[in-house]
């Protein structure tokens, strides 16, 4: 998929994460795609899978919807493990993953590699690469090395940015700020992730500068949803 296609696709729109780790009661391949497929069904116009479920996720989401499928791995849990070598890269495009999600921060990956490597190597098997960054100056540099487009997943995840309550709304309009002051850089597609768990958070997100939302645990983790509604009905 050509990037101009992947954007004019899930430009304004919403897109799902379905993932569960290790442990949890949802950590089933077929249960993911069928998440995914209840996803699209919602209206999500591309599925962000694979984690702990690796390829075997990215391919049964591949199987099971229409839409894109931002692909990735999550190999350890500690430092750079969402898809964190070239290898890992290469693999979630071959299982049929229309965008590749690298984490992008400055920190060593497991191969040592480069981000600007993973990129190449993801180019070369015609995919899309997607940096998921922490900060503005992470974002900037993905922009540098290559990236198709920015999400903001590991915002509070790294010791670089303090972890907010609800989605890091100010993180986006930094990176646009910034984004702007690069030659074509007001062009760079922005995704808003992490902590988006209820619609008015989305808006705000696209109202901060985000060219679409990814929204995971709010919509695909049933134990975390039914948490939510048993605080409020013990607090009645």
């Amino acid at each position: 998929m050509q990037a101009e296609a992947f954007f004019d696709r899930v430009r304004d729109s919403l897109i799902v994460s379905a993932q569960a780790p290790d442990g949890h009661v949802l950590r089933d391949t077929p249960t993911i795609a069928m998440l995914a497929r209840a996803a699209e069904l919602g209206g999500a116009t591309a599925i962000r899978s694979g984690g702990y479920g690796g390829l075997d996720d990215i391919r049964a989401v591949r199987h099971a919807v229409a839409v894109p499928v931002i692909g990735l791995t999550k190999e350890g849990d500690t430092g750079v493990y969402i898809t964190p070598t070239v290898a890992s890269a290469e693999a979630v495009a071959e299982a049929g993953a229309d965008v590749v999600a690298i984490d992008a921060t400055d920190r060593p990956r497991q191969d040592g590699s480069t981000f600007r490597e993973q990129v190449a190597a993801v180019h070369a098997l015609g995919k899309l690469a997607m940096a998921d960054i922490a900060t503005a100056e992470e974002a900037l540099a993905a922009h540098r090395d290559g990236a198709d487009l920015i999400s903001t997943t590991l915002a509070g995840y790294t010791e670089h940015r303090e972890k907010t309550e609800g989605p890091d709304l100010e993180l986006i309009r930094e990176i646009r700020a910034a984004l702007a002051q690069e030659t074509d850089g007001a062009g760079v597609f922005l995704i808003g992730e992490g902590r988006f768990h209820t619609p008015e958070h989305v808006a705000q997100g696209k109202a901060a500068g985000a060219d679409a939302i990814i929204v995971g645990t709010a919509i695909t983790d049933i134990v975390w949803i039914t948490s939510q509604f048993a605080a409020k009905a013990g607090a009645l």
